[in-house]
């Protein structure tokens, strides 16, 4: 990418937008408002909020007092999530605007800041701020996972972004309809009644891949430490003795597409490689490129702003370094080119993050890929000091930009007083301390009191270890976080669970994943499901079978790089819940065609609702009814392409109509075609 154009030498040059990143909405209720925000300097916080009944409710808040966190980065990166009790209650149903200024600690004098200034194109044409809509009873709801940058296709945030859009110029930015609970007011291109809008937008996983990134996009990374004074980091447990040095990572020679060569070569440490760098080396399920894996703690911070905003690309030349070879180069300017789409599109993800509430969980990408695996995978990972740093540094990133919003309270002082250690001396002792503090933390998953409530799971910290061979393939949960799953559930009518992996998957794919899982070759093939461990899998069925569980179940899912919506209905004496399996993935990312297109078509005939074959696994107690994609070529069951599902819900909690947005433009329904189920 070119650098931004500088400014005539006879006018003073622009001064740098204050806010790197943000802001972006977190949890919100009607008593309680979460805003989390990147800035080059601490800054007070002045924020204005207005429901248009004439009297606005003004905050002001100063860095590290109560409701204004504060962790510092680095010279020029400081991190604030504001976390507000609001008295009265905020009303439901409106637009509710809200003015965001900002003043820096530097002392200078500066006048304050509003987003006009450090983002001017954060509002909708139509409004005169930036503002939501509190949606606690869920119509509507955006979700999807899977967002590589160097992907050609389109951007399934952008896509969400339009969709607001519309809304708003339709004058659906407020309430629901009266004519159907879910409509919005007006109609979408396609002639369907849009939305209203939606009560959140769920982000099932991998925000970003910590272990696939494009030689561009590294560049920038490092350009953009330098360019915010982010610490230097001495990385231990490799045979260079130049990278225990702060810094050196940067420059050595490997440091572009083949950070491989940085791991140890001692023979019994040779599963290091397959840990941190298999990605590159699945020829059926993964087109990965693992030899620009983030390593330092400072990458991976990086990385988030650079996914997330616009700003921190203003100005960073993105030139290929000059150790590359001529296939390597070849590569830069391919992903350089793909990164281009990438970052003109970020102004659209930067304006619909600070319209709704997101919520997060992270997958396997967002720290490795395969991450937690198998018992065989973590005794190697978490027995080595340099996988374990790369793996701890992710999770402190991860805790920064996305875990801290989502529920704020679960994140005890000590833990964060370790992450700012941390952050001020990368490479410490203080680092390895918070570290594992992290990697001992159990409460990543939390519930947003919706109605119905929001459910997001962990499904990758409390894993159920293979007790017959350390190579199989862990549980997705264990039987403890599984039987906390179930207490959360008793009571509820209905739910809306977030499982980053889709609970009822595409059953061929998961008979080809456990083969590879036979022949010692789990990594091979991203081997891990929900039926792949059978106390997980007995335990997840229990659940949804259990008569105080809810009899509505919506699993929003993602992780497969394809989307897919599934009926499933169970067998018994007694009539179990309605379920509705609803995949969207990815955001930025597909699966590739020729073989997914096999893989559909072989899975329907082989394992349809009807088919012998269910009796064989364990469907053998249900019924699993794929919907069709409108407009999809015969016998396809499998959207490929990226986009943002968006789910809108009765008043039951039940699903009336299922789209995925695409980043092309199109939307495409999902039916359920009940002539073809009874066929099938």
């Amino acid at each position: 990418m070119p650098p931004a154009p500088s400014a005539p030498s006879s006018a003073p040059a622009p001064a740098e937008p204050l806010v790197l990143a943000g802001p972006i909405l977190r949890r919100l209720t009607p008593a309680r408002l979460t805003i989390w925000l990147a800035l080059r300097t601490p800054a007070r916080i002045r924020l204005s909020l207005d429901a248009g009944d004439g009297t606005p409710r003004r905050h002001a808040l100063e860095p590290g007092e109560a409701g204004c966190r504060h962790l510092a980065a680095g010279a020029r990166l400081d991190y604030l999530l504001l976390e507000l009790a609001l008295e009265p209650a905020l009303p439901i149903g409106g637009w509710i605007g809200y003015d965001l200024a900002l003043q820096p600690l530097d002392g200078d004098g500066r006048a304050w800041q509003g987003w006009q200034e450090w983002a001017p194109d954060l509002c909708y044409p139509g409004k005169s701020s930036p503002g939501f809509v509190l949606m606690p009873t869920v119509h509507a709801l955006l979700h999807g996972s899977c967002r590589r940058p160097h992907h050609l296709g389109g951007d399934g945030l952008a896509a969400a972004d339009r969709l607001l859009a519309r809304c708003i110029a339709a004058g659906s930015g407020h309430t629901a309809s009266a004519a159907h609970p879910g409509h919005g007011a007006g109609a979408d291109a396609d002639g369907d009644a849009l939305p209203a809008w939606p009560s959140a937008l769920v982000l099932s996983g991998d925000q970003i891949y910590a272990d696939d990134v494009a030689g561009p996009m590294l560049r920038a990374i490092h350009r953009l430490i330098a360019a915010l004074g982010l610490p230097a980091e001495a990385l231990p447990g490799t045979d260079d003795p130049a990278l225990a040095e702060p810094g050196t990572l940067y420059a050595h020679p490997a440091g572009y597409y083949r950070r491989e060569a940085l791991l140890p070569r001692l023979p019994h440490h040779r599963a290091l490689v397959d840990i941190l760098f298999g990605g590159a080396e699945k020829p059926v399920f993964t087109t990965a490129n693992a030899h620009n894996h983030l390593i330092t703690l400072a990458e991976v911070l990086a990385m988030y702003l650079l996914v997330w905003s616009p700003v921190p690309w203003q100005g960073l030349e993105i030139d290929p370094p000059p150790a590359l070879d001529a296939r390597e180069r070849a590569l830069f300017a391919q992903e350089q080119h793909a990164l281009e789409a990438f970052v003109a599109e970020l102004p659209a993800v930067r304006r619909v993050f600070a319209h709704l509430p997101v919520a997060m969980i992270f997958d396997d990408h967002d720290i490795t890929d395969d991450w937690n695996l198998s018992r065989e995978w973590e005794e190697t990972a978490y027995g080595h000091a340099f996988s374990r740093r790369v793996l701890g540094n992710a999770l402190a990133a991860y805790l920064i930009n996305q875990g801290w919003g989502n529920c704020p309270e679960a994140f005890p002082p000590a833990l964060l007083d370790a992450l700012a250690g941390a952050l001020a001396a990368p490479g410490s002792a203080a680092h390895d301390a918070c570290i594992e503090q992290l990697q001992a933390f159990d409460a990543w998953h939390y519930e947003w009191p919706t109605t119905p409530p929001l459910v997001v799971i962990d499904t990758r910290t409390h894993r159920w270890r293979s007790e017959l061979a350390a190579r199989r393939p862990s549980g997705l949960m264990d039987w403890e976080a599984l039987t906390d799953l179930q207490h959360t559930l008793r009571g509820h009518p209905a739910v809306l669970l977030v499982s980053p992996a889709p609970i009822f998957g595409v059953k061929l794919i998961e008979v080809i994943q456990r083969l590879f899982t036979w022949l010692g070759h789990p990594l091979l093939v991203d081997a891990e499901n929900w039926m792949a461990h059978r106390g997980a899998a007995q335990a997840i069925l229990n659940i949804f079978r259990h008569r105080k569980t809810p009899r509505h179940f919506v699993v929003l899912s993602g992780d497969v790089h394809y989307s897919f919506v599934y009926d499933v209905e169970l067998r018994g004496r007694v009539r179990g819940p309605d379920i509705w399996q609803i995949c969207s993935s990815g955001v930025r990312n597909e699966f590739p065609p020729r073989l997914l297109a096999v893989l559909d078509r072989a899975n329907r005939w082989l394992y349809s609702p009807r088919s012998p074959l269910n009796w064989l696994t364990r469907r053998r107690r249900m019924r699993v009814i794929p919907r069709t994609p409108e407009g999809a070529a015969p016998g396809r069951r499998l959207l490929n392409g990226s986009g943002i599902g968006l789910v809108e819900l009765d008043a039951e909690g039940a699903p009336w109509r299922i789209r995925e947005l695409l980043g092309d433009g199109r939307s495409v329904r999902f039916l359920r075609e009940e002539a073809e189920s009874r066929w099938e």
